[in-house]
């Protein structure tokens, strides 16, 4: 496996798994049957969130105050530079772009096939679960944010190929490419976060975020995840501004 690629190799294969089961089943999961699903990995999303935020704020008193107080200040900021950029109006642009497409296509459609490729890369992309979990697993190996994105990208590929075909399961080539790009990058920067102990602050705003995308796969409440991705910068800034400041 490639180094820290573990979580975008898994996410890939999801959507090449969940094409191939939509392709060779004859009818999809039932109502109930998604709702299950939806339920357990809402669950199981809290339990990695939780886990990865808890994680990030060990350490005596005085590291888990100034922890906590970086993750507010961080949630604070990042979400107000997220609104500022519209980041999140940028992500529900592309995702418009894509359902305006996918309720044009026909079954008869010549170029369904081509239409599968580009709106199931757009919606696979476009996700905020893709960037914090591809920053998880180059900072740190910890894939299972993206192991959690394989299974929900796996069962949306099965109910596409039914209005797609197989041009759903090429989108695990860009798929592939822009978060193994973000890993790798991300991977590159692991000696300096370390050294500078900025890692922890990451991994506790990670977990913050993940535990909101609990939050929307439970439909629990609806959250602007998109606006809040600059959290995952300011957190390392705000620790490095607080250890400068009171050295």
């Amino acid at each position: 496996m490639l180094t820290g690629m573990t979580g975008t190799v898994l996410n890939a294969i999801g959507i090449l798994l969940g094409s191939l089961l939509g392709l060779m089943m004859s009818r999809q999961f039932s109502a109930p049957s998604q709702l299950a699903w939806r339920g357990v990995m809402g669950i199981v999303t809290v339990i990695i969130g939780l886990h990865l935020a808890w994680a990030g704020l060990t350490g005596g008193s005085t590291d888990f105050l100034r922890g906590l107080l970086v993750l507010i200040l961080a949630l604070i900021t990042g979400s107000l530079a997220g609104r500022l950029l519209h980041i999140q109006k940028g992500l529900n642009r592309l995702g418009q772009y894509a359902g305006g497409r996918f309720a044009k296509v026909r079954r008869d459609d010549p170029n369904r096939f081509n239409e599968g490729f580009v709106v199931c890369a757009v919606l696979f992309c476009a996700g905020p679960l893709g960037i914090i979990g591809a920053v998880q697993d180059g900072l740190v190996g910890n894939w299972q944010p993206l192991a959690i994105k394989m299974v929900m990208d796996g069962l949306a590929a099965m109910g596409f190929v039914g209005v797609y075909g197989g041009g759903v399961a090429l989108s695990a080539v860009p798929v592939f490419v822009y978060q193994g790009t973000l890993t790798l990058l991300v991977h590159r920067l692991e000696p300096f976060l370390q050294q500078h102990q900025l890692v922890d602050s990451i991994n506790t705003v990670s977990g913050m975020l993940i535990f909101c995308v609990a939050l929307v796969i439970l439909e629990l409440k609806k959250v602007e995840l998109g606006n809040y991705l600059p959290c995952l910068a300011m957190a390392p800034l705000l620790t490095w501004l607080l250890k400068t400041s009171f050295r």
